[in-house]
């Protein structure tokens, strides 16, 4: 089976934004992306599926999840899409793609990237990437450095070369984050920075409270699809 998103419900929202906060450095982008579905009171709209990904159900409140899900706000207008597992390396392609063809034809107006990105001093910055030069002067007029020259990799540089080459609107923000454990507080960073270039009203005080728990919560899921996909 090919990597497909499946809704299960109407989106009915005009030009969303997406966000997408798939695993990686510190985990940022999925416990910012968990953390916005939450606080926001986010409703479910569809699942990610595929034969390559590792086979698990996440359990929250008693009731078994695709750990891949997408959640929608109609108040804020927006998607937010993640995953509760380290995409294999087999299906980076594939989900890139998948997410561009699926955003497109949804009519979502912009893409926006959670990550993080390695700790060179302090803690204390979240640099960005974008796939035009008006988003850029945005993010620069909004204080989030541009990374000028480098890489990025995973789903998160494929699917911004992807939307680089067919014209859809697309930024990364990485905030600087720990390498080796589940960082909050690079997710509240990046949280900080989607505020100024998105306006939505959220509140991050409570990420770094909560940050036991959800690292706790996380670990055992990210660790039994770790395991899984050894089977």
């Amino acid at each position: 089976m090919p990597v497909r998103i499946v809704q299960t419900s109407e989106l009915d929202l005009d030009r969303p934004i997406l966000i997408e906060g798939l695993p990686g450095l510190g985990l940022v982008g999925t416990i910012a992306a968990t953390y916005l579905v939450d606080k926001l009171k986010m409703e479910q709209v569809g699942y990610i599926v595929s034969s390559k990904f590792p086979p698990i159900a996440a359990i929250h409140n008693n009731i078994p999840l695709h750990p891949a899900r997408i959640y929608k706000s109609k108040k804020h207008n927006l998607i937010v899409l993640f995953s509760e597992f380290v995409i294999p390396l087999n299906s980076i392609y594939a989900l890139s793609e998948e997410i561009y063809r699926w955003s497109a034809e949804k009519g979502v107006s912009k893409i926006i990237s959670l990550g993080g990105i390695v700790i060179k001093g302090e803690q204390d910055e979240v640099f960005g990437i974008a796939t035009t030069p008006g988003l850029v002067k945005d993010l620069e007029s909004k204080g989030i450095k541009i990374i000028r020259e480098g890489a990025t990799t995973g789903v998160n540089g494929v699917l911004l070369a992807e939307c680089a080459v067919k014209g859809m609107p697309a930024v990364s923000l990485l905030a600087e984050a720990k390498q080796n454990y589940m960082d909050p507080g690079g997710a509240a960073m990046v949280i900080e920075a989607l505020k100024k270039i998105t306006g939505i009203d959220i509140d991050t005080t409570a990420l770094i409270k909560e940050s036991a728990d959800l690292e706790k919560k996380m670990g055992d899921i990210i660790e039994k699809a770790q395991k899984a996909s050894k089977h």
